[in-house]
């Protein structure tokens, strides 16, 4: 979800490993060369997830291992979804309480304007919860953690997915 520091995250990982980080919001940016909230509110909500899910097969098809930051309405598509499992990537679900969610999205400068309603973000955190469950390798509750913390978690858990697979 907007808010659960997929962008901060991301670049923390990038850093640790060396790997490229793509944002989705840079790659739609990218892509079209619009800024995602133009699209919502221009062309509407169902435009902007088409162009998000083309930002995540773009960043699935970049060659080698990389961080993606990828939007919070992918699993609302069941194609991109299993587009996304089938990749071979390690998915993680940064899971946060909506209240979070919504204090650090604070004003809502440059999202959607119903990402400051607090009853807007309960109601898609409950619909998606069984979706995000679905791709989630692994869950992380966001809460009090810090974005070094979170990064150590997820590197722990590729680490130990590498060595059973054998280093592949």
């Amino acid at each position: 979800m907007m808010g659960a520091g997929k962008t901060t995250i991301g670049r923390e990982l990038a850093r640790r490993t060396g790997w490229p980080f793509h944002d989705n919001d840079a790659l739609v940016r990218e892509l079209t060369g619009r800024e995602p909230k133009a699209i919502d509110a221009e062309d509407g909500e169902d435009a902007l997830h088409a162009a998000e899910i083309a930002a995540l097969r773009t960043a699935l098809t970049r060659p080698g291992p990389a961080v993606i930051a990828v939007a919070g309405a992918i699993v609302d598509d069941a194609a991109a979804s299993a587009e996304m499992r089938a990749s071979g990537a390690h998915v993680v679900w940064l899971r946060a309480r909506p209240e979070t969610l919504r204090g650090r999205i604070g004003g809502g400068t440059g999202r959607r304007a119903d990402a400051r309603d607090l009853g807007w973000l309960a109601e898609k955190a409950t619909v998606r919860e069984p979706r995000y469950r679905g791709v989630a390798d692994q869950v992380i509750d966001i809460e009090d953690e810090s974005s070094r913390a979170i990064a150590k978690a997820i590197l722990a858990a590729v680490e130990r997915t590498v060595g059973q697979d054998g280093g592949g």
